[in-house]
């Protein structure tokens, strides 16, 4: 299986919010780099750190967070990815952002991700 291919069974899982199958795409040492300086930012390591870690957008947005992979592109174990995500709380504007995600890919498995928002002081006050 292609990189390409097992973040794109990432993506899936993602978009469909199955947090069970977004897990089985994550390598036993996997490493997710959540930027910025808000409450869901550093890093978390293995995959039930991570679902864990997804776990807390659903929670803090009540739901409503959802994330779509537009473009992704390959380059050996390496895929980039363009994504749009939304999110909605209770007295803040709403969330709605293009980022890209960076996957290294280890096998089939993805062994780790860096994700970047187009405005992270943005999303920092969102999530704060």
């Amino acid at each position: 299986m292609s990189a390409i291919d097992v973040v794109g069974k990432y993506g899936a899982a993602a978009a469909a919010g199955d947090l069970e199958a977004l897990a089985a795409t994550l390598h036993p040492d996997a490493v997710w780099h959540q930027p910025g300086a808000n409450q869901l930012s550093g890093d978390h390591t293995g995959p039930e750190a991570i679902v864990a870690h997804l776990g807390r957008f659903f929670a803090l947005s009540n739901g409503t967070f959802a994330l779509e992979t537009e473009s992704a592109t390959e380059s050996g174990a390496l895929v980039s990815t363009t994504v749009r995500f939304t999110a909605q709380r209770e007295g803040r504007p709403d969330l709605d952002q293009r980022g890209v995600d960076i996957f290294r890919v280890d096998g089939d498995k993805i062994a780790e991700i860096w994700l970047i928002s187009e405005n992270q002081p943005e999303e920092d006050t969102f999530w704060n």
